[in-house]
């Protein structure tokens, strides 16, 4: 029943994304608030679809945290889930950092055209990383949101990956606090794997932390110690044994 209940979301996905993208070109003349909400739809959908089809629900802690102004959001990275629920879910359109060649993806890239994501070409090292300050700044001057995952790349639950400073960096560079969530998506929706599994994904926000006094290290290590530290609240019955 697992496999039956995963097969028909990562049917009901593909579906979605095959009509949506029609959806989102026939709008994209439109205003880029506009265009972001009815993309994001495709968003909310998915996260329906997951809770409807594979039980899998969330709960959001600290959502008060979010400030009422620029920020740049640094968060834990466990699954495919996030990418989908948080640019839905946060007060103000979230800007993505990705890979330049997610762009040519049929459907799903043309859809990332339309949202004023930030694409680098990883392979120009500091240059990708001015190409990043260059724009995160209009981004965020524009009214956006930035989303970063400092561990790179989705890490297995109950692990830790090494903890960049690219996201640190920008906040000092444009002035930017930054919003540390920690998550346990990888739970229900486990990275490397086909199956979903019921259950509820706690996505807990803390409070921003101003880049004033702070080199990206520093400012990266409290980010890093506010996320672990919440990720053995969240999930407890993970940590125990460590």
């Amino acid at each position: 029943m697992l496999f039956v209940r995963s097969l028909l979301l990562m049917v009901l996905m593909v579906l979605a994304t095959v009509i949506w993208i029609w959806v989102c070109l026939l709008v994209a003349p439109l205003p880029y608030a506009k265009r972001y909400w009815v993309t994001a739809r495709w968003n909310v959908f998915v996260v329906w679809a997951a809770k409807v089809l594979c039980g899998i629900n969330y709960e959001v802690r600290g959502y008060e945290n979010f400030p009422d102004g620029p920020a740049i959001v640094l968060s834990k990275h466990q699954s495919a889930w996030e990418t989908i629920f948080l640019l839905q879910m946060t007060p103000r359109p979230l800007v993505y950092v990705f890979k330049r060649a997610l762009l040519w993806l049929p459907f799903f890239g043309w859809g990332l055209a339309l949202l004023r994501m930030i694409p680098i070409d990883r392979a120009r090292g500091k240059d990708a990383f001015a190409q990043v300050v260059k724009i995160g700044r209009k981004r965020l001057a524009d009214g956006q949101w930035i989303i970063m995952f400092p561990e790179g790349t989705r890490i297995p639950v109950g692990k830790k990956g090494r903890y960049k400073t690219g996201g640190t960096r920008l906040a000092l560079e444009t002035n930017t606090p930054v919003v540390p969530i920690a998550l346990n998506s990888g739970e229900c929706w486990p990275r490397n794997s086909f199956l979903r599994h019921p259950g509820t994904i706690t996505v807990s926000i803390g409070k921003p932390i101003a880049p004033a006094g702070h080199t990206p290290d520093s400012l990266m290590q409290e980010v890093e110690n506010w996320i672990e530290s919440e990720m053995r609240v969240i999930s407890p019955h993970v940590y125990s044994a460590g």
